[in-house]
């Protein structure tokens, strides 16, 4: 599913405008964006967390040279599942 057809079916759902809905979602993702820069987690009970992981150096191979490269740390977002989340994928995928 896309951004639009999400903005689309909040809309539908809450019965609202299209317009409102958009704002909606991208106030939240703002917020949740702004709060991962300032390092602080977000947790949406039912749905999951959002945190900010660690990735440590680590040694890597240029595939074009096999040369052996210096990988530095960094930091990426990640997303983990609630058990709720994870127990209603459960329950509609099993068949």
């Amino acid at each position: 599913m896309q951004k639009t057809e999400f903005i689309k079916t909040v809309a539908d759902q809450a019965g609202i405008s299209q317009r409102e809905a958009r704002e909606v979602i991208d106030t939240a993702l703002k917020v949740i964006a702004d709060a991962l820069r300032r390092g602080e987690r977000v947790t949406l009970t039912g749905f999951g967390t959002f945190e900010v992981r660690q990735r440590q150096a680590r040694e890597g191979v240029n595939p074009r040279t096999r040369a052996k490269i210096s990988i530095p740390a960094t930091k990426t977002p990640g997303f983990s599942a609630s058990s709720t989340l994870k127990d209603a994928i459960k329950r509609n995928s099993a068949g």
